[in-house]
């Protein structure tokens, strides 16, 4: 299981990489396919912010809430290419993307790991 603060990195770095994709994938420039990738990307780095995680800013989303925006966000990212119609010009990056985050949201611990596995089954 992946712990929440790793979950915290893995947001953040799966963000960047989909806002940087269109350009390693020379897809750049190509809306509304590039655009999904930007929308995703700037989208889970706004949320991640505002999540209540080792690495949120302020705080305002509960963890579980976060986990539900990915999974929506890794839907949206498997189905964008029928949905908006490019599937005739690129689907397999916004399909495996997709995948990976809905994968990472089922993977993920769901309780707080902030503790120390020693305090924690103490707090028991």
């Amino acid at each position: 299981m992946i712990p929440r603060s790793i979950h915290a990195l893995i947001d953040y770095l799966f963000a960047f990489i989909l806002i940087g994709a269109p350009y390693a994938l020379q897809f750049a420039g190509e809306a509304p396919e590039h655009t999904v990738f930007w929308i995703v990307g700037f989208g889970s780095i706004a949320y991640s912010l505002l999540t209540d995680y080792r690495l949120g800013l302020l705080k305002w989303i509960p963890f579980r809430a976060h986990l539900a925006m990915d999974f929506v966000a890794g839907l949206f990212l498997v189905a964008s290419p029928w949905l908006l119609g490019f599937s005739d010009r690129i689907w397999l990056p916004h399909v495996i993307f997709g995948l990976l985050e809905i994968g990472v949201v089922l993977l993920t611990r769901r309780t707080d790991d902030t503790l120390p596995n020693a305090l924690r089954n103490r707090a028991r």
